[in-house]
């Protein structure tokens, strides 16, 4: 079928010269017949004269007879699509006119002409057709010749600028289009010219004459024009605009890119800036992004309260800015205050939590944030994530370019949103990690005491990066006799939990220190307390599970793992313990590094075999280095010679400083983000000169304890410490007659000159001694009470072949 439009065939180009005419009555009845409707029909005139034109039509164009006759009668004439039906029964697409053919004084006559569609030359797109086509075109047309001059284009293209059609013949690009890059265009052209082969799709971005502030996106395709003899006589092309489509794409790149930029750190002024560097230039000219004063603090926002008056203020924090044309980005690393008077656009985006903007700054909130020579289109966009609103950006697009619209308004909110996420991530980090700073500081000692037995240095890098914490310590506790224990630990685990659990085993273990105990023993009761605290926690686990966090299990100690040693500066004696973890290295004086012969022990509340000790004797400046694993290999076996290799070259390099060499060796052996927590604790070891210590051999005698007393006053006057003298007197007599009256073995009397006095009673005994309260009738007792009283502290430690009782006394207050 084909549809029967009148306005179909006023379209078309109908050739009277190729049509077959025939002649109707009144009534649509054939009276006239011609060789050319004969030829069209395949009818013979005899057969068709007579006959009604319906019948030689198709069944559903046959109805349709007495409607057209109708309109032949009313309107003189018709024109339309008809299917007409050839004797044989084929159906023919014909153009159908009918025209009125009356006589003078005769009946009334239609002249009816019908073209065949399919072989109609009208069908051929003349050049006036073509014209109008192209004239009336929505696409720009043009065509230039081989010089790139107008020779044609339609009115679409004035759309783009450059005038009227008429202005621009005999011109080139660059003449009606100043400040495009006609360049670029005209050699797509000259490439079209030079090979034939048509250019389709070139997308040209820049700034048209109409709109000299607005990026313009346009694509274009040309087309080289022969003549009849295949020579080129210029460049036919189109444009069609794209910049919608182009600036739907920028904005998609512009989230993409912040998608990948923002948020790549947890620094709250860092994460600003990355806002505002993302928006310049492709968004914006200049931003600036200010928050709440206790968003940088990592606190929750408070915005205060509402505005009262118009002289009240807002006070920010500049965290970012950026402007085109600095070079390159402005980081506000001390975040200055920014102030706002109350019923400014930022103090109400503050307080109402809705965004603003103007295509051009007022003076309502201030000054201008860049000096331009106009004022600047402005958006001003609350950051809001999670509810709460942390501050402002501030966006200005100046004069040069068009002003902000809605489209920019949403794509300004939906880039804040963005960034606003990360800027409260990385506040809740400052937050958390500020708690877990308090908490490393509470945990790890701050700075280690000050003693003449060892010259200490110390690192601590820690695996979580998020809270800077691990389960790894050190420690130096200072011992009687002037001796030091020295400790390296470390709980399964990372983070504030394990350090947590890694604060409770340092507590116990200077708890345990102060018993004065061998370094086995002390590992001994840590062993015990720890699996007693697995057991009261409800968590008990074998012991390869002890660094995977359950519910509730996130303190575990069990798997812990520590060194214990001991060091004497009075004769360089070493004795050391560990459970579960590597051996400490030494570095003699003249730089050669071993490790010692350690026998290990089971991990802390592992369960195992007893824990054995070691002692060996260091020269003065000889080095311990106690490590935990983390130092060593990334792997699981820290014993690996190679990594063992690996710790002995560290050593071995020389440093100015024992600081020095402490971190050099870190950084040698550690990478950045280690995956294991890594302590490093390195003491190089002193002596106590000969004539700062005292021993003597007392007997067994009542009469030895006068003689003691004399002794030691004649030390201390040596020493130019003769105000001491009473004291210690009395110090000595009381443990020496306690020792001849309750031990048994050899007695022997030692003073120590350190930072303190130093009083020390050998005896064979294996008890204790404790000090009670007499009565007033009592004619003893009162030893122990009198030393406790008259020392800065004292105690018992024993030794394998009995026990010392010591006293200590300050050096700077005679009187403690």
């Amino acid at each position: 079928m084909v549809p029967h439009d009148e306005d179909d065939v006023a379209r078309r180009r109908f050739d009277v010269a190729d049509a077959a005419p025939l002649l109707l009555d009144a009534g649509g009845v054939v009276r006239g017949w011609t060789r050319d409707a004969a030829r069209l029909l395949g009818c013979p005139t005899g057969q068709a004269v007579g006959t009604g034109l319906a019948a030689l039509l198709t069944r559903a164009d046959a109805g349709r007879m007495p409607e057209i006759l109708e309109r032949c009668r009313r309107d003189g004439g018709w024109a339309g699509l008809l299917s007409a039906r050839r004797a044989d029964g084929r159906p023919i697409p014909v153009m159908a006119r009918i025209t009125a053919a009356d006589e003078p004084g005769g009946p009334a006559r239609w002249l009816v002409l019908l073209n065949e569609l399919g072989d109609a030359p009208g069908w051929s797109m003349s050049r006036p057709v073509l014209e109008k086509m192209v004239s009336g075109s929505p696409i720009g047309i043009a065509v230039v010749d081989l010089g790139l001059r107008f020779v044609w284009s339609n009115e679409a293209l004035a759309r783009f600028g450059g005038g009227p059609p008429e202005q621009r013949l005999g011109l080139r690009l660059a003449d009606v289009q100043p400040g495009l890059d006609a360049e670029a265009i005209e050699a797509q052209m000259r490439r079209v010219l030079a090979s034939g082969e048509p250019v389709v799709g070139y997308e040209h971005v820049g700034h048209l004459r109409t709109s000299p502030y607005r990026e313009t996106a346009h694509m274009m395709s040309f087309t080289r024009l022969d003549d009849d003899h295949g020579r080129p006589i210029g460049v036919y092309y189109t444009v069609v605009d794209m910049t919608d489509r182009h600036r739907a794409r920028q904005r998609l790149a512009l989230l993409d890119r912040a998608g990948r930029t923002i948020g790549r750190s947890l620094d709250i002024g860092r994460t600003a800036q990355e806002l505002a560097d993302v928006a310049v230039p492709g968004f914006a000219d200049v931003v600036t992004v200010d928050l709440l004063e206790p968003v940088l603090r990592g606190a929750e926002p408070t915005p205060g309260r509402a505005a009262q008056g118009p002289g009240d203020i807002v006070t920010l924090r500049r965290a970012g800015r950026r402007a085109a044309d600095a070079d390159g980005a402005e980081a506000v690393a001390a975040a200055p205050e920014v102030v706002y008077r109350a019923d400014s656009p930022p103090a109400r985006c503050l307080a109402g939590g809705r965004p603003w903007r103007a295509e051009r700054h007022t003076e309502e909130w201030g000054p201008l944030p860049a000096a331009e020579p106009e004022p600047p289109s402005v958006l001003v966009v609350p950051v809001r994530a999670r509810g709460a609103i942390l501050g402002v950006t501030t966006f200005l697009r100046c004069h040069r370019r068009d002003p902000f619209d809605e489209d920019d308004l949403a794509l300004a909110e939906d880039l804040v949103s963005r960034a606003a996420v990360c800027v409260d991530n990385a506040r809740r980090y400052t937050r958390e990690r500020d708690a877990a700073l308090v908490l490393q500081r509470s945990l790890l000692p701050r700075r280690l005491p000050e003693q003449d037995a060892v010259e200490v240095a110390a690192c601590y890098r820690p695996a979580d990066e998020l809270t800077g914490l691990g389960g790894d310590w050190y420690d130096l506790i200072p011992l009687s006799g002037a001796r030091v224990a020295l400790v390296v630990g470390e709980v399964p685990g990372h983070g504030i939990d394990a350090a947590a659990a890694m604060g409770r085993v340092r507590t116990a273990v200077r708890t345990l220190a102060a018993l004065d105990l061998p370094p086995a023993e002390i590992l001994a009761h840590l062993d015990d307390l720890v699996t007693r605290m697995d057991h009261e926690e409800g968590m008990a686990a074998p012991p390869e599970t002890a660094a995977e966090a359950g519910p509730g299990g996130g303190t575990r100690a069990v798997g812990s793992a520590c060194v214990y040693v001991v060091y004497d500066p009075v004769d360089g004696r070493c004795a050391m313990a560990a459970a579960g973890h590597p051996a400490p290295a030494v570095v003699l004086p003249d730089g050669t590094v071993s490790f010692v012969e350690l026998p290990q022990g089971p991990p802390l509340g592992a369960g195992g075999p007893l824990f054995e000790a070691a002692e060996v004797t260091l020269a003065e400046g000889s080095t311990l280095a106690l490590h935990t694993d983390g130092l060593l290999a990334q792997g699981e076996d820290w014993a690996l010679n190679t990594d063992r290799e690996r710790l002995r070259l560290a050593l071995e390099r020389p440093s100015d400083s024992l600081d020095l060499r402490c971190r050099a060796v870190i950084d040698a052996l550690v990478p950045a983000r280690p995956h294991d927590d890594v302590a490093l604790l390195m003491a190089r070891t002193r002596r106590l000169p000969a004539d700062r210590v005292a021993d003597w051999e007392l007997p067994a005698d009542p009469a030895a304890v006068a003689e003691a007393r004399k002794t030691a006053s004649r030390r201390l006057a040596e020493w130019g410490l003769g105000d001491l003298a009473f004291t210690t007197e009395l110090i000595v007599s009381e443990l020496v007659t306690n020792a001849i009256r309750y031990a048994t073995g050899p007695i022997r009397l030692r003073l120590i000159r350190e930072r303190t006095l130093v009083c020390e009673v050998f005896d064979g005994g294996a008890t204790a001694p404790h000090p009670r309260h007499p009565r007033t009738t009592d004619e003893g007792g009162r030893g122990l009470l009198l030393v406790s009283q008259v020392s800065r502290r004292w105690g018992t430690r024993f030794l394998p072949d009995g026990k010392i009782i010591w006293a200590e006394q300050s050096l700077t207050d005679p009187g403690v």
